[in-house]
């Protein structure tokens, strides 16, 4: 893709799509998955179903389409564990939502705090990830600096 080409929000979405295997909904279901093993190592349905507020018969099609692209193990009424795959893809979609969270809340975003974080993890591209996260650790590298801003934001 050239950077001067202009596209419709939905066509940088279908751009996207054929470079990445995931959905928006699958990223949220390995996420979740990823947080839920960080503790024991697996997770069970019911426990994902009910940390994404969806029926366990949704959280099952799900797990069973992330098992076909190699991302987790899952038989049928057993646990569901992450492959190494899905672990590196876990990890990654956990450190985004967590830099993205840093983010919104260096720049005093409180009202829909999630909803937000939702929204922009789906669609930022690798490299504006990168340079926010650089722009996080300027700022704890920069107390002094994060400080001036809060205080600058408080006021306007």
């Amino acid at each position: 893709m050239n950077s001067d080409d202009f596209y419709t929000v939905r066509g940088y979405e279908i751009l996207e799509k054929e470079n990445k295997p995931l959905t928006h909904s699958m990223e949220d279901y390995l996420e979740m998955i990823y947080r839920k093993s960080l503790e024991g190592g697996y997770t069970r349905i019911n426990i994902l179903a009910e940390s994404l507020n969806v029926q366990p018969p949704s959280a099952t099609k799900m797990v069973q389409k992330l098992t076909k692209l190699g991302f987790i193990k899952y038989k049928k009424y057993g646990i569901i564990q992450l492959t190494e795959k899905g672990e590196n893809m876990g990890a990654f979609l956990l450190n985004r939502h967590r830099i993205i969270e840093s983010f919104f809340k260096i720049i005093g975003v409180e009202e829909d705090l999630l909803v937000n974080i939702e929204l922009m993890e789906h669609n930022i591209t690798k490299d504006a990830l990168d340079k926010i996260q650089r722009l996080n650790n300027f700022f704890k590298d920069n107390a002094d600096i994060k400080e001036s801003f809060s205080k600058y934001m408080k006021n306007k």
